[in-house]
């Protein structure tokens, strides 16, 4: 194996202090102000780069993060004043036996005075062929450290050879140390971003992929039960609506998970009808689909329904995922045996403490049961909550259904609140504004 070329490849430590001129120094203030600011990765780059091609004379800036123990490195944000990149955001380099490994395991600078003698020592830098197609001659790589750990690299690089000294290492160190936070914090962010869009997708998939197959199910297992196949005797009966009952439950976490994956993604938008029939288009589908959980809980409905003669302006299909999820909430902790009223009358004023809303629908479902804790109230309309209470902790749920309720009631202008009595009741209001427009 050939030796480095002498000054070709040097690992530099921290230089200490050095003197800055005016410039640098202003330029290294507004730097720092700029990255206080706590802005996006690319607009901080952005700006470092503008900023301080006064100081330190550079062609390119890059920025990579480690990832996978350290085992790779991800571009993360890639500039430049010429084009095309080549060596771009989204490269993916392997660590294991390279200059960089060093530089993360030593926390030290690396210089490279000519990427051409560079690269004739180290053939198989597939990183250094495309910068050098670029037409990048020297380059200088600067940790960024937090905590005493390596999190990343800085890369700055020109078409000059030579071009960096111990000085512009220098100053590279001093913006580092503010810089390191700022772009592993923004990192971080935009990596939970994208795993929460990637966990979105996957759920939504699952569930749809779960909400067929499920259905067909229960709907055989309902027409067993009517005698569609031939008499059952009692016992085979109760079997068949204990399995209707669990398909019944699993229908509705599905449904609850692809209504969050749709809001999450944005897709759940609002398709506002001028005069929607209430009772008809959105109270009876939803009964219909919680008489399972009714009948095997042997719970009594009582309703009272009074919902303008001229409709309701609304999202039927949206307002049907409401009035599912606060019925189905209403028979899963409810007490076995009991009572659940549903109630809607047109008010001229919004439930006390909402604020009016003028005119509106004004529907409340209430039901016999554990009720909840005034301490968790707050709680409720919180995506993934569950409360702690044992009693209401027995009845499984997803902690998605009533943050669903909430946002759909907010796409329509409404407000919804709940009030309870622990040990004997739970109560669900929301109101919907009849004066809704486009």
């Amino acid at each position: 194996m050939s030796q480095a070329r002498p000054n070709t490849l040097r690992y530099v430590l921290d230089p200490g202090p050095m003197e800055f001129s005016a410039q640098e120094q202003e330029i290294l203030e507004r730097v720092n102000q700029k990255i206080a600011g706590a802005p996006s990765l690319e607009e901080t780059m952005d700006f470092l780069f503008e900023m301080t091609k006064e100081i330190c004379h550079c062609d390119r800036v890059s920025v990579a993060f480690v990832e996978d123990d350290a085992e790779r490195i991800v571009s993360r944000y890639a500039t430049a004043s010429y084009e095309p990149l080549l060596l771009d955001k989204g490269y993916v380099g392997e660590l294991a036996g390279s200059s960089l490994e060093t530089v993360i395991r030593l926390g030290r600078c690396r210089l490279i005075g000519d990427l051409a003698d560079y690269a004739a020592d180290h053939p198989n830098s597939h990183a250094t062929q495309k910068l050098l197609q670029e037409g990048v001659r020297s380059s200088m790589t600067c940790p960024l450290k937090v905590a005493g750990r390596t999190v990343g690299l800085l890369f700055r690089s020109s078409k000059v050879p030579n071009t960096f000294t111990d000085h512009e290492v220098a100053i590279h160190v001093a913006i580092t140390e503010r810089l390191s936070q700022a772009l592993e914090k923004a990192y971080r962010i935009d990596q939970l971003a994208a795993a929460n869009a990637a966990y979105m997708e996957m759920l939504s998939f699952v569930t749809h992929e779960l909400k067929s197959p499920l259905a067909s199910i229960v709907m055989t297992a309902e027409l067993l039960r009517d005698g569609s196949f031939g008499a059952l005797n009692e016992a085979q009966c109760e079997k068949i609506d204990r399995m209707v009952y669990k398909g019944e439950y699993l229908l509705t976490l599905i449904r609850d998970y692809l209504n969050l994956a749709r809001m999450e993604g944005g897709e759940m938008t609002l398709n506002l009808l001028d005069s929607v029939p209430f009772t008809e288009r959105v109270v009876a589908p939803s009964i219909e689909m919680v008489q399972p959980w009714l009948t095997g809980k042997e719970m009594t409905l009582e309703t009272d329904l009074s919902s303008p003669a001229g409709g309701v302006p609304c999202d039927p299909d949206l307002m049907t995922i409401v009035m599912t999820n606060l019925l189905s909430n209403a028979a899963k902790y409810g007490c076995h045996g009991g009572k659940i009223k549903l109630t809607i009358t047109t008010e001229d004023d919004g439930l006390e403490g909402l604020g009016g809303l003028g005119r509106n629908l004004h529907v409340s479902v209430w039901n016999e049961g554990p009720g909840f804790a005034k301490a968790d109230r707050a709680n409720l309309f919180r995506k993934f909550s569950r409360l702690a209470d044992p009693a209401l902790r027995k009845a499984k749920g997803t902690g998605v259904g009533l943050y669903t309720v909430w946002r759909i009631l907010n796409l329509h202008g409404g407000k919804i609140e709940a009030t309870s009595k622990q040990g004997e009741y739970a109560l669900f209001e929301f109101c919907l504004p009849l004066n809704a427009k486009k």
